[in-house]
Order: structure tokens, then sequence, then C-alpha cells
């Protein structure tokens, strides 16, 4: 089993939103997975709810030390991917769900607020010793804030390729409607640009883990999604509006 954790010290950066759509995009690729919620904000919880269907199932873990122990329970289940949303910060459960990853997704918008954010759990995963890469997430389509967020990030990561995860995810409605009836964005409008961007990230993710795809349907690999090019940070990195 595979665990992704997506963890950052700022509330409101889309964790519960692209852990949803990871989740819906990793069960169309073959996947048997397991949603677990550590935030008592509910956010996962009350989106299941709302649901017309029981996958992909939501657990509860609050508790720091019973994070392990239900990993290792939902391996022995059968489950072959395990999608943690964190709260914002880092508390006792969140630095636990980071020491079980085998990837731990750190979401950012491309502000310099948020960007500043990602330092403390950054640190929390270099302390770990887990593998980490930075979401760019509720993005413009393009621009020069968008270019100098990307350079931020991978200045804060340079001794590791990929720190930031491909595509970018933008800032569309797609996501909050979806969020709102109890559906994954490649659900409430699987032909739709957003659904396209997730599930290229989840490719992208994929592929760092090294998973092999597995039934991604023809009709769903052909369609476009945003991205950028690799970008060099510079000397004016905090200086995008």
């Amino acid at each position: 089993m595979h665990t992704i954790v997506l963890a950052t010290q700022k509330g409101g950066s889309g964790k519960s939103t692209l852990a949803i759509g990871l989740a819906r995009a990793a069960v169309d690729a073959g996947h048997t997975v397991r949603l677990i919620e550590t935030d008592q904000q509910g956010t996962l919880s009350n989106w299941h709810a709302r649901r017309n269907q029981a996958e992909p199932r939501v657990d509860t873990v609050y508790a720091a030390g019973d994070i392990a122990e239900r990993l290792a329970r939902l391996a022995d289940e059968g489950v072959t991917l395990a999608i943690v949303d964190t709260a914002g910060g880092v508390g006792a459960a969140t630095s636990a769900a980071i020491r079980s990853a085998d990837l731990c997704l750190i979401p950012a918008r491309p502000s310099i607020v948020d960007i500043e954010a990602t330092a403390v759990t950054l640190a929390e995963v270099r302390r770990a010793d887990r593998p980490f890469a930075f979401v760019l997430n509720q993005t413009p389509i393009r621009g020069q804030r968008l270019t100098g967020a990307a350079a931020t990030l991978g200045e804060g990561a340079l001794d590791i390729p990929d720190a930031v995860a491909q595509p970018f995810i933008v800032m569309r409605n797609d996501h909050q409607d979806a969020l709102s009836a109890g559906l994954a964005v490649g659900e409430f409008a699987p032909s739709g640009k957003s659904a396209a961007e997730i599930r290229g990230l989840w490719s992208w993710i994929e592929t760092r883990l090294g998973i092999t795809a597995a039934m991604v349907p023809d009709n769903l690999t052909e369609l476009p999604f945003a991205t950028m090019p690799a970008v060099q940070p510079s000397a004016d990195i905090f200086r995008f509006a």
C-alpha cells in the first residue's frame, strides 16, 4: 500500500479538495483507495455524507498514536492507496501522518504568504526524512505570479528532482461545485479542464512513486491539462505581484 499525505501550515490551501480529486482519479486507475481524515473540521466526512455512493470511504483518525496502526490495518485489508488529509499547522497527528508517508504533498497557492507558510511543513517533512513535493493549487491560468511562485518553491528544495508537481491546479468553480454536490471533480465534470488537471497530477504521482497505472479508460487519457515550463530560481523570486 502507498500512503500520500497532504499537509501544510496554512489553512485554505485546498488540501481536502485535492485529496478527494486524487482519490477518485486513483479509483479510476484501478486502485482500492481509503481517505483518512485527521482534521476535526470534518471536510471529508461532510463531503462523504453528501454522496450517493460509499466509495471512496473516509476513515476518521484523530489521535496521533492511532495513525500507523490504522494504515497497517488498511494494508492488511487490501487497500492499495491511503490518502491522508491533515489539519492546518503541524500538530501531533500531522507529524505522525508525515512519518508514515510514501509521499508528502505540500499544497500552496501562488501568493507570498502561502509560500512562506510552507517552510514550517517543509521543516517537519525534512525531519521525518520523507519524500515530498509542492503542489501549486488554486492558481491563475498563467502569469508572472505563477512563474515566480514555482521558482520560489523550487528554490526551497533544490536538492531533490521534481520538487514542484505538475500540472499546476487552476482555480475553477468545478472544484467547489463538485465538493458541494458530494462529488469529486472527475465525477462532476469528467471532460472538463479541472478533471484533466487532477488526472494529470495523479499520473505525475504514479510516476514519482513508481506505481504502475491500471485500468485507465482510453477516453480519459487524451484530455489536455495546463502546465508550465520548468523555471529557474532567480534573485527576484519574492518579487511577484
